[in-house]
Parts: structure tokens; C-alpha cells; sequence
């Protein structure tokens, strides 16, 4: 597959996960020549994978030829969080109306893996599942302008997400979609809401995923854990 697929592609893949799923941690800077030799890939395909993460606001460049993930404040928070509501509620409605039954298995199976992360506190699992269930849903929306500017808007948030993670151990994930009599699981909400064509309740649980993701982070803000 690799020798199909240009060297950029490849680069601007790995590069993005290592954003997406928190490997990069905002605020730490690494050199480009440390990202090419972690990529095992030529200077020219990094170098245009970080020119592409630059645009999407993924990374920043700092001086001494090295970049890093920009750190959140609370008012980027706050604009992320809104951003990603109207944005990702908008999706899950337009993909109601093509999530059949195989469809609903696939979300239900996925919800499963990341609930045994949560069980053993394992947080790449956690994050990686986490994802996974929203954009499998999304897909399934048939948009694609809405599905970009979503992932755009993940990329800004998952390093954040990681850092709050590993702050707090195997105890944060487990709180990230804690469940109780007055905190339901939002996802079981959603998986619900699937299932009986109901786009209001489908609504509801994927804003109320969203709101639970962007307190966390903004508690690990509070408690210090980005300085």
C-alpha cells in the first residue's frame, strides 16, 4: 500500500495522528529533523505535511526550525466547543436518516472496545475508539464539507484531551464518559436515539458528549496541567 500511496500522504497521516491522538503535546516543541527521522520519511513529504497542518491551525511554527501544538486558552475553548456542537449535531441528524441496522451494529461495537478501555484506564485505546465513534457516525452523513471542518476541529482538540488524560491517570478516562442516575453515557444515549429515529435525543447526547469533553479539558487548564 506504501508504495502506492505518495510519500506526503503517508507523512501528512502519521503526522496528523500524532496530533489528533495527543503524541505531540501542546506547547512542547520538536524539530523537523525529529519528526523526519520519527516518520522514517524524506525532509520534502514532512515538510508538506506540516505546511498542511500549519493551514488547519493543527501546528504552529517556532523558531529554530521546530513546531508545536498550539496551547488552548478558554476563549479558543470556548469557540471549539461551540463550534463542534453546531457542526457534529448538524452531521448526526443529516446521518440519521442513512444509519440502518449493520450501520448501528458497527457504532455499538465500537462503543464496546472503547468501554473496555475505559474499564482499564487504557487512554490511547480510549482516545483512538472515542474518535472512531463519531466519525463512523458522520460518514454516514454524506457530507463531506461537514465531516472536514469536523476533523479540523478534532485536530485542534485531542492533544488537549491526551494531556488531560494522562494528568490524571486511568481515573480521567474512566470520568470522560462516566455513568451514573443523573450522568447517563452519552454514546448509549446516542446508540439509542439510532435506534428510534429520534434526531432530537440524537442531538441532545452528541451535545452533551461534546459540553462533557470540553469541561474536562477545561478543568485541566484550571488545574495547571498545560503550563
Amino acid at each position: 500500500m506504501t508504495d502506492r500511496v505518495p510519500a506526503h500522504q503517508i507523512a501528512y497521516a502519521r503526522l496528523r495522528d500524532m496530533v489528533l491522538f495527543g503524541d505531540l503535546a501542546p506547547g512542547a516543541a520538536v524539530t523537523i529533523e525529529g519528526l523526519v527521522a520519527h516518520l522514517d520519511l524524506g525532509m520534502t513529504p514532512v515538510r508538506e505535511a506540516i505546511r498542511r497542518l500549519l493551514a488547519e491551525g493543527a501546528l504552529q511554527m517556532q523558531g529554530n526550525r521546530r513546531v508545536c501544538v498550539p496551547r488552548l486558552n478558554e476563549a479558543a475553548l470556548e469557540d471549539l466547543g461551540y463550534a463542534r456542537a453546531a457542526i457534529e449535531t448538524r452531521l448526526a441528524c443529516q446521518a440519521l436518516q442513512y444509519c440502518d441496522r449493520g450501520a448501528i451494529a458497527e457504532l455499538a461495537g465500537i462503543d464496546k472496545r472503547l468501554d473496555a478501555a475505559i474499564a482499564c484506564g487504557d487512554i490511547a485505546t480510549y482516545l483512538r475508539a472515542n474518535h472512531a465513534f463519531h466519525f463512523a457516525l458522520y460518514a454516514r452523513a454524506q457530507s463531506e464539507v461537514l465531516e472536514s471542518l469536523a476533523a479540523s476541529l478534532w485536530l485542534r482538540l485531542g492533544p488537549s484531551l491526551r494531556v488531560v488524560c494522562l494528568g490524571q491517570g486511568p481515573a480521567m478516562v474512566q470520568g470522560q464518559h462516566r455513568t451514573g442516575p443523573t450522568v447517563p453515557d452519552n454514546h448509549k444515549r446516542a446508540l439509542a436515539a439510532l435506534e428510534g429515529r429520534d434526531a432530537a435525543a440524537l442531538s441532545d447526547a452528541i451535545t452533551a458528549d461534546i459540553a462533557q469533553g470540553v469541561e474536562n479539558i477545561r478543568l485541566g487548564l484550571f488545574s495547571g496541567l498545560f503550563d
